[in-house]
């Protein structure tokens, strides 16, 4: 009989040829973004329009077996939009739900920095607890309900920045960025031929599910067999405390990124297709956790200093457990 361990090395590893089949030259991607689902979290993308953050979350929610809703921030977006609302039924004299994309396992919240507060809001509900309130009463969400959203890097002008505590919601920011000539050329000549489009290949079933949805929750219960050392962990919580104290930083990362990191840590421990955590896993999952948690004093960012410059070299000064 197949072990937990076992079973979770050979879906990780078959449902990264299958992602690859539609995106290419985004290998570090795919692999944060398995490690957001794994870890029952949410991801914010940032990339430059075009660079393939729909097709991504739609290619996972095809690989994965589970559902996929699309939602458009725009300015004009209601809360009710997302969530839903009661609709009175003249002919059975009552209200019924009218559900939202909300209600569905992948959620794509495009362009969440569109959208005003308050429908930003709508979400954090959701986020933390899987639960929707409409009209004072509560719903249960999928168990594998997970919000990716995607923002623009480049484009400020019209937009609602993300506080701070809606950013801390987000396990992780998944940067894409421009392939290289190579992948790109790749792309460029796939699109010259209809049946090799990406959307093609999805929609003609050439990328085939690896799981079940239901499957998902036994992935998620096989990384408790992920071993994490007890000096690993204690690298962690001094990496993340120094944070607090950084001088460039006005803002550190609170208890949640402590938790994030070493939950980010293990899953991509078993996406690398290994039972035992390194600390080069924390080292490779600290920018995407740590990141967008953080906020630099003024007088640092004027001068150029970014988050990730600040998090490299806390990883540089602290000693590795041996």
């Amino acid at each position: 009989m197949e072990s937990e361990a076992t079973f979770l090395m050979r879906a990780l590893r078959a449902a990264r040829e299958e992602i690859g089949k539609v995106i290419i030259g985004q290998g570090e991607v795919i692999d944060q973004a398995l490690v957001v689902i794994l870890a029952r979290q949410h991801a914010l993308v940032e990339g430059v329009p075009g660079i393939a953050k729909t097709l991504l979350v739609r290619t996972l929610a095809c690989v994965l077996g589970t559902e996929f809703a699309r939602i458009q921030f725009t300015p004009d977006l209601m809360p009710a939009d997302i969530t839903g609302t009661n609709v009175f039924d003249m002919r059975a004299s009552e209200f019924s739900l009218l559900k939202g994309p909300i209600f569905t396992s992948f959620l794509l919240a495009d362009e969440i920095n569109r959208a005003p507060a308050k429908t930003q809001a709508a979400l954090l509900q959701a986020m933390q607890e899987r639960d929707v309130t409409i009209d004072r009463q509560t719903y249960r969400l999928a168990e594998d309900f997970t919000v990716f959203a995607t923002q623009n890097p480049i484009e400020y002008e019209g937009t609602y920045p993300l506080p701070e505590a809606q950013k801390d919601r987000f396990m992780m920011k998944i940067v894409m960025d421009y392939p290289s000539k190579e992948q790109e050329t790749q792309l460029a000549t796939r699109m010259l031929h209809r049946a090799d489009t990406p959307e093609s290949v999805l929609a003609a079933g050439v990328v085939k599910p690896v799981l079940q949805a239901s499957e998902i929750l036994r992935l998620r219960e096989a990384l408790e067999n992920i071993t994490v050392r007890d000096e690993l962990v204690t690298y962690v919580v001094d990496i993340v405390h120094t944070t607090r104290t950084t001088p460039s930083l006005l803002v550190g990362a609170g208890p949640r990124a402590t938790q994030a990191l070493l939950l980010a840590s293990r899953a991509y421990a078993a996406v690398q297709e290994r039972d035992f955590v390194t600390p080069d896993d924390i080292k490779a999952m600290a920018v995407p956790v740590l990141e967008h948690r953080l906020v630099l004093r003024p007088e640092f960012e004027i001068e150029g200093v970014t988050a990730r410059e600040v998090i490299e070299n806390l990883l540089s000064e602290h000693p590795v457990p041996r």
